[in-house]
């Protein structure tokens, strides 16, 4: 299995180009909102704690647990930025001003051209065609600049608070949601 370190090494190489990684830096953030977005329109049949379970929730469990089996550090700062996207989707379902789905669609749609439009100027083929897992990659990616900016590493181990961020954030999760949920 390779590391962070050796995913995101590979992942750099076809971003290389300033416009590529500016247009990856709208494109990719856009991308996985909108893809838990639309997740998040499919409502499954049942509750916890008042709080309708959707597909977006499955799928953050899983993602997290991928991500923390890349980096000790880099999931906390990926599933608050989901956690951040699953809370948007719910003031864009609540708001009405569009189906969710498709502002979903379109604002995908519109990324991944972006996208294309990138390697397209980099001369580089994405780097998902070589290994799907890099769509997954392309995020951590993103963070883990912004934890070179702030200074934190991506393989600090949080020894013996990680249950208890783990849980905290979960449960805070919870909480906001069944807040918002009861204010509509």
């Amino acid at each position: 299995m390779k590391t962070i370190h050796q995913w995101l090494s590979e992942y750099g190489e076809s971003h290389q180009d300033h416009t590529n990684k500016t247009i990856h830096w709208i494109c990719v953030p856009a991308i996985f909102f909108f893809f838990f977005c639309l997740l998040y329109g499919l409502k499954l049949p049942f509750s916890i704690e008042g709080v309708t379970v959707n597909v977006a929730m499955i799928v953050l469990a899983l993602v997290t647990v991928y991500y923390i089996s890349l980096s000790k550090t880099l999931w906390v700062g990926l599933l608050l930025f989901a956690i951040l996207c699953l809370w948007l989707c719910n003031l864009i379902e609540q708001a009405g001003f569009m189906q969710l789905w498709l502002f979903s669609i379109i604002v995908f749609v519109v990324a991944w051209i972006g996208q294309f439009y990138g390697h397209k100027i980099e001369g580089k083929k994405p780097s998902f065609l070589k290994d799907i897992q890099f769509l997954m990659i392309g995020p951590a990616w993103l963070m883990s600049f912004i934890y070179k900016k702030l200074g934190i590493g991506i393989w600090f181990i949080m020894r013996k608070y990680s249950n208890r961020l783990i849980c905290s954030f979960i449960l805070s999760f919870f909480v906001l949601w069944n807040a918002d949920a009861q204010n509509h």
